[in-house]
């Protein structure tokens, strides 16, 4: 009983919200109806493109690594000046990155020695001394300055010739 009495008083609630009254409704119709009317844009003229047919033929495959001067002419790597980079080495750290990727932060006295602060392009801040290798291009440092750090490349001067190369990485922080 209880039930049926809330439920018609909840129907006579909502009878009560109804409104008949649509006149500010109307009258906005009216007004968009009244407005002038707007010629319709021609659609865009549509563009012809011309497909285009990739024809490898004569180019290097992408996915092959490239061949080195060395290695393609089969000169061997001892040939030349006498100057070559010791290949049987084991790389270090900093001989990932391109020396244009590595930036001086400062130096350390330790036991009467300087050692440089190399930051990566990894963010990772690297200790070095005279003798480390750092670059792409076997460079080995020779000198450790307050302000700069010297190396000395080895850089492929003509196919199986190489030819020594000063750089240096001065201080940037």
């Amino acid at each position: 009983m209880i039930m049926q009495i809330s439920c018609m008083v909840v129907m006579t609630l909502l009878a009560g919200c109804s409104n008949d009254d649509f006149s500010d409704l109307n009258r906005y119709l009216s007004e968009v109806k009244a407005r002038p009317k707007e010629p319709i844009k021609p659609l865009p003229e549509i563009k012809v493109i011309e497909p285009f047919m990739f024809k490898p033929e004569g180019l290097r495959d992408p996915f092959k690594p490239l061949e080195q001067p060395e290695q393609a002419k089969g000169v061997d790597v001892s040939t030349g000046s006498g100057i070559k980079p010791d290949t049987t080495r084991r790389k270090e750290e900093l001989e990932t990155f391109p020396l244009d990727g590595l930036r001086m932060v400062g130096t350390v006295d330790m036991k009467a020695s300087l050692w440089g602060l190399v930051k990566a392009s990894d963010g990772t801040i690297y200790r070095v001394k005279v003798g480390n290798y750092m670059g792409k291009n076997y460079g080995k440092i020779i000198r450790i300055f307050s302000d700069k750090i010297e190396l000395m490349e080895i850089v492929p001067d003509k196919p199986g010739t190489w030819r020594e190369q000063p750089a240096s990485i001065a201080l940037t922080e």
